[in-house]
């Protein structure tokens, strides 16, 4: 049994913007608990006791959440990167620390104990988990042979592929590669060349069912809607006569559903919350906590960062609202073309297919819109974004930006 974790969670998590402007990527929301606390909770169940995690960007997020581990019942210890000089780097700064087998996941990453233990299954070798991807454009393709492997190909291939997972069993004997590795052409110490120097040694693991990389924001809808299916009935706020409530529910400490009110869940309510009079939230729905649902508002399968409000009269569908943003009276966010085509967004200057046909908006922390404000589908608005009343919004806005 491995006893060690490594998660690698010092990174800035850019393509995640603007979700990752004020939250590191690891504590985003999937399903009801941070990314990264479902990775403790899988690596508990297969045995390990002691969890490493590598901090760097908002590194006092990460500690302040996750504490010292003992509420999730295993020991955790913090391992700052100082500076971020690639992915070999980061797993090296655990050489003087970590001294038995480990596994090493990346900290953005959705896995599962079913796949931890298969990777798991050979106590003399390395592992890598690889898993196959309809486009592997955005990935590094592994070549493998006799299940080891043999080579990881950089990013840009197309089609079909078998990738690299981001999952791994590790022992000394990847610090004395990563010792003898240069600097890539983009002058950082990558994992994979580490990886290549001893392919010999990597056993190839292939990961079964769900999995996905959350490279991009909406991403963050496609594994919060897994997730929201195995979601467990739990109610302990106040649920006043005559609310309705089809599916499981969610319902945190001291969250209150007024009268009038229509779940259909799954839907999970953190502490603090406010719903209704008369609000209608529909499946996969995700409230972080002190978030109000307010009359006549109707929330679909998204996710609202702690402390966001649909007060008056909203609907939201299939987007993420970040923390502390406002959505005026009568403000609807749109989540479908007219021609039901997939929807596109512009993402850090590229014109991006998110693959969703029903995609509405990804809103930063701290927006506020004006009464009556419509917002259509693919739209990207930064951090203290302001919309004044009547507004139509559509295309991508920087943080701090002033929208009449």
């Amino acid at each position: 049994m491995i006893e060690n974790a490594l998660i690698l969670a010092a990174g800035k998590g850019t393509r995640m913007w603007p979700l990752t402007e004020n939250n590191p990527k690891p504590l985003l929301p999937v399903g009801g608990l941070s990314i990264i606390e479902r990775q403790i909770f899988e690596l508990k169940k297969v045995g390990v006791k002691n969890i490493f995690i590598l901090i760097g960007y908002q590194m006092k997020d990460i500690s302040d959440k996750l504490e010292d581990g003992k509420k999730y019942g295993l020991n955790i210890e913090y391992i700052i990167q100082e500076e971020q000089k690639g992915t070999g780097h980061a797993v090296g700064q655990a050489k003087d620390i970590i001294e038995e087998r480990f596994y090493c996941i990346n900290g953005d990453m959705i896995i599962n104990a079913d796949n931890l233990s298969k990777l798991n299954h050979d106590s003399n070798n390395l592992a890598m988990m690889v898993t196959e991807v309809d486009d592997c454009y955005n990935f590094g393709v592994v070549e493998s042979q006799n299940e080891y492997l043999v080579s990881i190909i950089e990013k840009g291939g197309k089609g079909k592929g078998i990738i690299n997972a981001g999952s791994y069993i590790f022992d000394k004997r990847i610090f004395n590669a990563i010792d003898n590795i240069g600097k890539s052409i983009r002058g950082e110490y990558e994992l994979t060349d580490a990886l290549q120097a001893i392919s010999d040694k990597i056993k190839i693991v292939k990961h079964t069912g769900f999995w996905k990389d959350i490279g991009s924001p909406w991403d963050l809808i496609t594994a919060n809607e897994t997730y929201m299916k195995n979601m467990i009935k739990n109610i302990q706020g106040t649920i006043e006569d005559n609310v309705t409530i089809k599916g499981d529910l969610h319902l945190g400490e001291k969250s209150i559903i007024k009268s009038g009110t229509y779940i259909e869940g799954p839907v999970w309510i953190g502490e603090n919350c406010t719903i209704g009079p008369n609000a209608y939230l529909r499946t996969g729905t995700v409230l972080c906590g002190n978030n109000k649902i307010g009359a006549s508002s109707e929330v679909k399968n998204s996710i609202l960062m702690e402390g966001a409000k649909a007060p008056h009269h909203n609907y939201v569908g299939d987007s993420i609202i970040g923390n502390n943003s406002n959505l005026g009276s009568g403000t609807k966010i749109a989540n479908l073309r007219l021609d039901k085509k997939t929807i596109n967004v512009v993402h850090q200057g590229k014109k991006i297919n998110s693959g969703r046909r029903k995609f509405g908006a990804i809103i930063g922390d701290n927006v506020n819109t004006g009464i009556n404000t419509s917002i259509n589908a693919g739209t990207i608005l930064g951090s203290n974004v302001k919309i004044g009343p009547n507004a139509s919004v559509s295309g991508t806005y920087e943080s701090q930006s002033i929208i009449i």
